[in-house]
């Protein structure tokens, strides 16, 4: 990975992202895999940096070297961002840590079959895994393409700033 160029990361970066934020949709919508509060949470990072990168890929020849170190820099910190995101989702299912009251299934005097009642919809826990690869969640496995995403990004950066200086 070392001997590729800024632009090149860039593809590779947003080709990975592409790929995990259709995987999404895969196990979403063709597996039955019903997500979670935070398993929507952690889209966001993607819908963001998707448009992004597209536009910057499309245009990219029109693009100042400033320009493509602030796009490549902001592309690690939203890809860490989203790894935080995940590692904070995969320890709510770990139990390492609490989930936010609104995601655990259990409000305040409510059960979670009370909820699932209301108009036939189904609340989705977000404190468990619906299923593990390897012993890792979905979220578990976003920490690590997100933070794999982050550090593509990061040499991106790198290699920009020492283009610059």
């Amino acid at each position: 990975m070392n001997n590729l160029n800024v632009k090149q990361l860039t593809i590779l970066g947003f080709g990975l992202s592409a790929l995990t934020i259709l995987s999404v949709y895969f196990f979403q919508y063709v597996m039955g895999y019903q997500p979670c509060e935070l398993c929507y949470a952690q889209r966001n990072p993607y819908y963001i940096a998707l448009p992004i990168l597209l536009l910057a890929l499309i245009f990219w020849s029109k693009l100042s070297k400033i320009m493509i170190t602030t796009l490549v820099s902001a592309m690690m910190l939203i890809f860490l961002w989203s790894t935080y995101q995940a590692g904070y989702h995969a320890g709510v299912e770990w139990g390492f840590w609490p989930g936010p009251n609104t995601c655990s299934g259990m409000g305040d005097g409510i059960s979670l079959e009370q909820l699932n009642d209301i108009d036939g919809s189904r609340v989705v826990p977000c404190d468990r895994a619906s299923v593990r690869f390897f012993g890792l969640s979905f979220a578990g496995m976003n920490a690590i393409v997100s933070l794999l995403i982050a550090a593509i990004f990061g040499l991106a950066t790198y290699k920009s700033v020492k283009k610059i200086a």
